[in-house]
This record gives C-alpha cells, sequence and structure tokens, in this order.
C-alpha cells in the first residue's frame, strides 16, 4: 500500500450549505441564552489544533442535557443542516472544522459523572467530562481511568476519536476501555448501545461502531467507561541513550519479553531541549525514554531491573528514578507539554501534526528512516512517541506565513505514512482521520472498505448533516 503522492490533503474541499434564518430563529425560541452567533465564539468553535483555515459555524449550542442535543439535531435536520459535535476543541486533525457550514454543538457543559459502580469498575459520564475529573472523581474509590492522550480532552471527544496515548501499551485504547453509549442519532433520536456488562454476544456491535466515528454517525451524549484499581506500587523513571536507534531496540526487547510495563515513551533529544526550557527542567539532552512501572512494590521492582538490564546492553546510562507522585507528575506533565514547548520554541508557528503507527517489530525501520527524512529537510520539528505499541508522533514547525514550509510539512509527513503503510502500520495510530487523513484512510483501506463505510454513513445519516466532509468525501 502507498499514501498518495500528491498533496491533495492541503486545503479542504470548503462547501458551504446555506443555514436559513428560520432555523436560527427556531435556535433562539428553544435555547435562547444557550444559542451564540457572536463572532468570537463561533471563531473559537470554527478552530482546533490543525493548521487549516475555514469559516466558522453560522452558530453555536451549548446544550445542557441530552435532550437539548436531540431537540438542536432534530431543528438542524429538518433544514438539513450540518451539526458538528465541540469538546475542548483540543483534536488535531481538523475535526471540528465546519467545511460546510452548519451548528455547533458544545457538549462541555454536560460534565457530569453520572454513576460510578466501584463493585463493578465502571463509572457513566455525560461527554463534556474531561479524563482528569474523571479520575478526580473516582480516585477516593481506589480507582482510576488509564486513557491519556496527553491533553485534558473530553470524554465524548475521546471516544469519537478512539484516543489512546501514554497508557495504551498496558491497558489499550478508548476502544477497548468504552462498554456502552448514549447517542443522538441523525435524526434527533436517542438510542443507547451496550451495557455494563464486560462483553456481548447480542446484535451488531453499535458501540465499537460510534467509538472513532468522529461524530459523522451522531452525538455521543454519555459513556460508560472500564475503571481500573489504582495500582499499589508506581515507579517512574528516565534513562537516556546515545541514539534513537538504541532507545527504540531497547523498546521492542521490552515489549517482545512480555514485561508488563505500563508507559513507554519515547522524547527524542531535541525535543528534550524544548521540553527542559519550557518546563525548567533539568533532563540530560540526549534521546530518551520515559517509563512508568504498575503493579505490587515487588513487581515494579523487578519489571524496573529487568528494563534497566536491556537498556545497558543498548548503551542506556543515567537511570533516574521518580518514585514519589510529586515527581512523577512533574516527568509527565512535562511530556505532556512537548507539543506546547514547541510551539514556544519557534514564536509565531503552528504544528503540522501526524502520527503512525506500525507492527513493533517494524518500528525502527519506520522511526529511523522518518527521522533522517526530517532531518535533512532542515525543517524544525519535535519527535514523542507511545514507542511501547509501536505508535509515534511527529510535529513540523512552520510559519504559515510561508506556503513552502507548509509543503515540506506534507510531504514529509506523506513520506511517512507510505512507509508506515508499507510496512503493514496505519495512517494514524490515534489522532484520527478528520479532514488531514482522508486520502490516506483510501491508501491503508482501500476503495471497498471505504465505500461500506460510506453505504452505513448514508444508511444513518441519508442528508450528510452529521459533521460531513470528514474521514470520507460523499
Amino acid at each position: 500500500m502507498n499514501a498518495p503522492t500528491a498533496l491533495a490533503h492541503l486545503n479542504p474541499e470548503i462547501h458551504q450549505r446555506e443555514v436559513p434564518a428560520t432555523l436560527l430563529d427556531g435556535l433562539r425560541q428553544r435555547f435562547g441564552a444557550q444559542l451564540s452567533t457572536a463572532q468570537a465564539v463561533r471563531e473559537q468553535h470554527g478552530r482546533d489544533e490543525s493548521v487549516y483555515d475555514v469559516p466558522p459555524p453560522a452558530a453555536v449550542v451549548f446544550a445542557q442535557s441530552t435532550q437539548d442535543v436531540a431537540e438542536a439535531v432534530a431543528l438542524a435536520a429538518a433544514h438539513k443542516v450540518p451539526v458538528i459535535p465541540f469538546g475542548v476543541g483540543s483534536s488535531l486533525e481538523g475535526h471540528l472544522l465546519a467545511v460546510q457550514g452548519g451548528i455547533s454543538i458544545d457538549v462541555s457543559r454536560m460534565n457530569a459523572v453520572l454513576s460510578i459502580n466501584a463493585e463493578d469498575l465502571t463509572v457513566t459520564v455525560q461527554p463534556g467530562v474531561t479524563r482528569k475529573a474523571v479520575n478526580e472523581a473516582v480516585k477516593s474509590e481506589g480507582l482510576f481511568f488509564p486513557i491519556d492522550p496527553g491533553a485534558d480532552a473530553s470524554i465524548g471527544g475521546m471516544a469519537a476519536t478512539r484516543a489512546s496515548g501514554t497508557n495504551a501499551v498496558r491497558y489499550g485504547t478508548m476502544r477497548e476501555n468504552v462498554l456502552a453509549l448514549e447517542v443522538v442519532t441523525a435524526s434527533g433520536e436517542v438510542i443507547r448501545t451496550g451495557t455494563r456488562a464486560r462483553k456481548s454476544s447480542a446484535g451488531y456491535d453499535l458501540t465499537r461502531l460510534m467509538v472513532g466515528s468522529e461524530g459523522t454517525l451522531g452525538v455521543i451524549t454519555e459513556v460508560t467507561l472500564k475503571l481500573y484499581p489504582l495500582p499499589e506500587a508506581i515507579s517512574a523513571a528516565t534513562c537516556s541513550f546515545p541514539s534513537i536507534e538504541a532507545a527504540v531496540r531497547t523498546t521492542i526487547q521490552i515489549i517482545q519479553m512480555g514485561i508488563p510495563i505500563a508507559r513507554c515513551e519515547l522524547i527524542d533529544a531535541g525535543t528534550v531541549r524544548m521540553v527542559n526550557t519550557h518546563s525548567k527542567l533539568g533532563l540530560r539532552e540526549e534521546h530518551m525514554l520515559l517509563m512508568e512501572f504498575h503493579g505490587s512494590p515487588a513487581s515494579v521492582k523487578e519489571q524496573a531491573e529487568t528494563v534497566q538490564e536491556i537498556a545497558s546492553e543498548f548503551g542506556g546510562n543515567a537511570f533516574e528514578w521518580a518514585t514519589t507522585p510529586e515527581e512523577r507528575t512533574r516527568l509527565w506533565t512535562a511530556r505532556h507539554n512537548a507539543y506546547f514547548a514547541a510551539i514556544q520554541s519557534k514564536p509565531g508557528c503552528r504544528a503540522v501534526s501526524t502520527d503512525t503507527c506500525v507492527p513493533i517489530s517494524r518500528l525502527a525501520d519506520c522511526l529511523l528512516d522518518s527521522v533522517a527524512e526530517a532531518d535533512a529537510s532542515g525543517l524544525p520539528y519535535f519527535l514523542v512517541g507511545h514507542v511501547g505499541d509501536g505508535n509515534f508522533h511527529f510535529g513540523y514547525l512552520i510559519d504559515t506565513a510561508k506556503p513552502e514550509e507548509r509543503h515540506v510539512a506534507e510531504t514529509l509527513n506523506n513520506q511517512l505514512v507510505a512507509r508506515a503503510l508499507s510496512l503493514e502500520g496505519t495512517c494514524t495510530g490515534e489522532h484520527g482521520v478528520g479532514l488531514h487523513k482522508m486520502d490516506f484512510l483510501l491508501a491503508e483501506a482501500g476503495s471497498g472498505a471505504v465505500d461500506m463505510m460510506r453505504t452505513i454513513k448514508r444508511a444513518l445519516d441519508p442528508d450528510n448533516i452529521m459533521n460531513p466532509g470528514k474521514i470520507f468525501t460523499i
């Protein structure tokens, strides 16, 4: 499989549909102060962390209940006007941009934790609850929710984009950790998928269909999640390496030996420098693995000692431990702020962010060639990776006033994706498709599979009002 050679995804196709005054009048009558047509509010809901420049939605509805969402969608459906769900706006691939106009439904005020069932290790929340708020709510029960994409994203957005993050190597992604959903369909109907039971053979798996659908099939209004007991012991460590290859080979060996490491993050030397400057840290400015171990004190000690032995075989040195919660939090906060550290390293820049995921045995082949291409381009970049599951991220830092820099960044992205696909990987491990990777999805899945996705979309959303223009074209 090869990624497309043309850079067709550089600019999205914009076909603004008319939003009639009768719809806006109906929304005002129903929602009053919960509706905004103010330019600043619309622009806030018409931008994410991507580099696309798209006109904002015509209006924003601040939903406070499932009924609000259902009635807003029903009103939009009656006029065949697009609806775009909005959580906190942290997506990276243009998911929430109004390329065909329409209204944005902001669910950030739907932020209640509805029920905690500690005995069953589940929690049910509204979509606007953020992952940090979930963990704050369940920690008194000795539980936690492990999916950690870095940003304090909303649970609804994380489900919609099938997010994962730093803990996925041990705990899986949103796909494995969402048990049930409440969803408002394109007609305004409220449906439920799944139950709190850990498994089911009852009919089509609509929960998995909705998880990762990026708002193109419905608006998620309730999510039931798996929880996990807080580990008895947690230890984090950093280890420096003479080369990226040494760090990657260490990671591959850790995974192939079956060590149940909870987190294994790669940060290249350039990104470590950015993080040190931004977060006022004193990390060794070399290629680094940032790792975390969960379990009993004895098992954590055993895991850590084994990993240290493996790392030393590949030239790893300067193992530094962070055993207190404060030290661990400081390290992981710095890692999660790598994106902002990179942006600040080149004032006024934007980041063309991309990610791929490959089988762990092919990680070195994919990553090292991609680093060589990025170095040769002369474009500054940051590199981080959840390398324990074969997933890594580049952010190419560009001046948006210089089209040639955007072109170089997108060419690097093209080459990266083509390489990942040739190694039986995927065009995106966790960012999602959105606008940016529509062509790459076609290259990865093939026209037959994408046509099947279109058939599902047409059946569930015949007027194409649910976040249109994302994942694939209709």
